[in-house]
């Protein structure tokens, strides 16, 4: 087939000149991916500008070739911007619907921009790309969320609560001290998220098919220009690595998991069997049928996401769990879920940042729950060791003072003196300053405890990391 005869043939594949008949409508349909891989036409171009400028420098293509595909590039890039791009499913992914509008723009030099590349090495690069960006975005709302855990936390340092094992009653902590857990949680995510990036922003560009190319590339000018840390240093490897999407996902999942653990916290505590605290009414919703209602649906839903993520993280260790070497189609499926996780998450956080702080606490109730579970129990037992009683024998003596209070129908505290002397002897007039949900809280005065001035602590360091 001639030269003209090759430009008049406007409609076969990019691939077809090796097959004797078109594939089926319904194979075309089932084998495209531009439906959702349109999503990566930003990072398409970066990568094409960067190899382009590679070609030129390293005397592959033409400097007027290399200002033909910065001008026709930025031409798409516009289009696409405005919604004036039309997607072909005929061209099968975002790669080949760009390549097919630069030749129009541009004509040769269009049919130039793919020499020393294939579509293996750029569809990795252009994950890479859309993925370093999404982490640089997430780890930002993470730091948004902790701040609104911040401000919410140095609001109540000194509101007591019950602290729960089995979601029992176990001893008081601070209402700013639970909080504060959650943003130690967000702190090792954001440590997790900025290590997986050193993994995700390694350039894969210039492994080609699968192993490498004949033309004198210069891949690390590539990596500089696109701002990767280096480059893959396999080409096989490079072209079928989908680790780095793995690891993410595999982060995100666990963000989510901290995410749902807070979020079912908060279902509880806005039952009326708790009324710790109430949302704001933008992030719940009523009952068709039932006026009094007030659901908690954002918590809930971020708890059924949660499971939607995790869902994703399988589906992509599955994907490759049976991928012998090198690219196969079956990596196609990789973008969906990575798509899916990244929105999931950053909707999720920006949600959770704004809900934090419509959070209302209820300071009575917290504290009612508190007496109500004999919290103080194991400083009367401290108590009783700090006058010399071996910590087994105290434990024995407040299981019994224990089981008169639950009798009497009252807390520890209000027990007489008297009455708490039939355990011990020597318990005498300061067991009070102990019993007491505050004196409990101080007593915790150190590194990492309940105590209002180390909460305030962990506060302000917390504060410090963030900047």
């Amino acid at each position: 087939m001639n030269d003209s005869a090759l430009k008049q043939d406007n409609n076969k594949k990019t691939w077809s000149g090796r097959f004797n008949e078109p594939v089926s409508a319904l194979v075309e349909r089932y084998t495209a991916s531009i439906s959702f891989d349109q999503r990566l036409a930003e990072y398409d171009i970066q990568g094409s500008l960067a190899h382009a400028q590679m070609l030129a420098e390293q005397h592959i293509i033409s400097h007027q070739d290399l200002l033909d595909i910065q001008r026709g590039l930025q031409q798409i890039q516009e289009e696409i911007r405005n919604h004036q791009f039309t997607w072909s499913q005929q061209l099968e992914d975002v790669h080949l619907n760009i390549e097919k509008r630069l030749t129009a723009l541009v004509g040769d030099a269009g049919k130039r921009l793919h020499t020393g590349r294939s579509r293996n090495d750029q569809v990795a690069t252009d994950i890479r790309l859309f993925l370093r960006a999404a982490i640089d975005e997430i780890i930002t709302l993470i730091k948004a969320m902790q701040q609104a855990l911040l401000n919410l936390a140095e609001q109540h340092i000194h509101t007591v609560m019950p602290g729960f094992t089995h979601l029992q009653v176990a001893q008081p902590v601070s209402f700013g001290h639970h909080l504060m857990a959650y943003f130690e949680m967000l702190k090792r995510d954001v440590e997790r998220l900025a290590d997986c990036r050193k993994r995700v922003n390694q350039l894969p560009l210039g492994a080609a098919a699968l192993a490498g190319t004949s033309y004198p590339i210069k891949r690390e000018r590539v990596a500089q220009l696109l701002n990767f840390e280096g480059v893959c240093q396999n080409s096989l490897d490079a072209v079928s690595d989908r680790d780095f999407a793995i690891e993410f996902s595999a982060c995100a999942a666990l963000i989510m998991t901290h995410l749902s653990r807070m979020s079912e916290e908060f279902i509880l505590w806005m039952n009326p069997a708790f009324g710790f605290i109430q949302l704001a009414d933008r992030f719940c919703t009523g009952s068709s049928i039932m006026p009094q209602k007030k659901n908690p649906d954002v918590p809930e839903l971020v708890r059924g996401k949660t499971g939607r993520v995790n869902g994703h993280l399988v589906a992509l260790l599955t994907l490759m769990k049976a991928q012998p070497l090198a690219y196969n189609k079956d990596n196609q499926e990789d973008k969906e879920p990575l798509f899916d996780t990244v929105d999931t998450l950053a909707d999720t956080l920006w949600i959770y940042a704004d809900m934090l702080g419509g959070v209302r606490v209820n300071h009575d109730q917290m504290r009612q729950a508190a007496l109500r579970g004999y919290a103080t129990a194991t400083d009367l037992a401290d108590y009783l060791v700090k006058k010399g009683i071996p910590f087994r024998d105290a434990h024995e003596i407040v299981a019994q003072a224990v089981q008169y209070a639950e009798q009497k129908g009252c807390d520890l505290s209000a027990l007489e003196l008297s009455e708490l002397q039939t355990f011990s002897a020597r318990i005498e007039t300061d067991i009070f300053a102990v019993l007491t949900l505050e004196g409990s809280m101080q007593s915790r005065n150190h590194t990492g405890g309940t105590a209002p001035e180390q909460v305030q602590a962990a506060i302000e360091q917390a504060r410090k990391w963030l900047v």
